[in-house]
């Protein structure tokens, strides 16, 4: 079932692309693909190149090409926990003058497994952690098997446009976006530039 489906979707992506991305199998294997997001134009990421890796469950589509198991104890009430520890970890080693110029990795406090919907390039969000995994509803609670790999490379696009500080995977840049929205354009632009144009 999960292989009809993924190969009838790739020929539909074939057919008729979403604005701004492409997405098909690396080498032959159906159930791993790379997309490309092309940054937004009305966002600070315009410009950018951006890749994401997507793994297809066996079970796919009646569950969805989703992010690493979190810990929703962990995600909502103690990642800011996690985080400050990262802060103080980093501070205290002296590594970076400033930790939100290039944030905390988290992986070793909050996220286990593998991530199946994932960025390769790295991207300064409140919604996509060091790893690239994305917070995304229709990844998690709101996936629908009449969803499609190109209806979520669109919601990445909005995503982009239009992050959720209020469900934030890196807590740190939610609360920049929330109090300081031109710091977090020009670092998101000054990451996109660094990391997207290649």
């Amino acid at each position: 079932m999960a292989s009809k489906r993924i190969l009838k979707e790739l020929k539909d992506l074939q057919k008729d692309p979403p604005t701004s991305c492409s997405a098909g199998p690396v080498a032959e294997d159906m159930f791993h693909w790379q997309a490309t997001i092309m940054g937004p134009a009305d966002s600070p990421y315009a410009g950018g190149v951006f890749l994401v890796s997507i793994h297809f469950p066996p079970d796919y589509p009646f569950k969805p090409p989703k992010g690493p198991s979190v810990n929703p104890l962990i995600k909502d009430a103690d990642m800011s926990t996690y985080s400050i520890m990262g802060l103080i970890e980093v501070w205290m080693e002296g590594s970076r003058a400033n930790p939100l110029t290039e944030y905390t990795d988290m992986s070793a406090y909050s996220i286990k497994g593998l991530t199946e919907v994932a960025f390769r390039t790295k991207v300064f969000h409140p919604n996509i952690n060091s790893n690239g995994s994305i917070c995304l509803d229709i990844l998690k609670e709101q996936w629908s098997p009449a969803l499609t790999i190109s209806k979520v490379l669109l919601s990445i696009c909005s995503l982009l446009t239009d992050p959720n500080p209020d469900d934030p995977l890196v807590p740190e840049i939610a609360h920049m976006y929330k109090t300081d929205r031109a710091k977090y354009e020009a670092t998101s632009r000054s990451w996109t530039q660094k990391y997207a144009m290649g």
